[in-house]
């Protein structure tokens, strides 16, 4: 048992225009891979972390994430009458979540190997670190093409250029979220912030992950998790 877990936020407001007519009248969480929800993988590695309290954002279709998530300990953070990205949608959803670090992680993957929350829990540094970024092998990206997102250098420091993909996940300290002037915007900013401050960290993931950000993906995930 960790003696100090952080609360967890699930993105889930996102449009998921990528997924064509899938998301034409549903959400991208709702998205089944494997007979469940893309939101219930999600929220199996949640559980299996452990968090104080768990928020997911909503902008798409709302009412269906809150009836599919009725009577569950979850609270919604609603982002109306726009959507705020991935780092206004965090900062307003703060007064849920408490002080202090938070995980966020994306609802559109499925994982295959250790729980990613809890490799990050194992890894985080506070006093070294403002965030710290789980990434992906490319040979362990099912259906992913690109050169990447991150380096990761000595002492872990993250840099930015091709190298390893960013799943997702991460820690991350909130106090830069109230520096940014915008109301909406990407977690990017924060990001280059603590990059040129030398406070941005990533880890790599040892098992399997599927971003499943287009229709095809969800046929990859699926032949992930059955190759077992």
């Amino acid at each position: 048992m960790r003696d100090v877990t952080y609360p967890v936020m699930l993105f889930a407001a996102g449009f998921g225009t990528r997924m064509g007519a899938l998301t034409a009248t549903r959400p991208k969480p709702l998205i089944e891979v494997a007979g469940r929800a893309l939101i219930d993988h999600a929220l199996d590695l949640v559980a299996g972390y452990g968090p104080p309290r768990t928020v997911v954002n909503l902008h798409y279709l709302p009412d269906q994430i809150t009836a599919h998530l009725a009577g569950r300990d979850v609270a919604f953070s609603h982002e109306t009458p726009e959507i705020l990205e991935t780092g206004g949608g965090l900062r307003a959803a703060l007064p849920l979540l408490g002080p202090g670090p938070v995980i966020t992680m994306n609802t559109d993957a499925v994982w295959r190997g250790p729980n990613p929350l809890c490799l990050l829990a194992d890894a985080w540094r506070p006093g070294e670190m403002d965030a710290l970024l789980l990434c992906v092998p490319p040979d362990r990206a099912v259906g992913h093409a690109g050169t990447g997102d991150f380096r990761i250098g000595a002492a872990g420091r993250a840099a930015r250029g091709p190298g390893l993909i960013y799943s997702g996940v991460q820690i991350i300290k909130p106090d830069l979220l109230h520096e940014i002037a915008e109301r909406s915007f990407s977690l990017n900013l924060p990001w280059d912030r603590m990059l040129a401050a030398g406070r941005l960290s990533a880890i790599a993931y040892p098992g399997q992950w599927c971003d499943v950000g287009r229709p095809e993906g969800v046929r990859e995930a699926e032949a992930m998790l059955r190759d077992v």
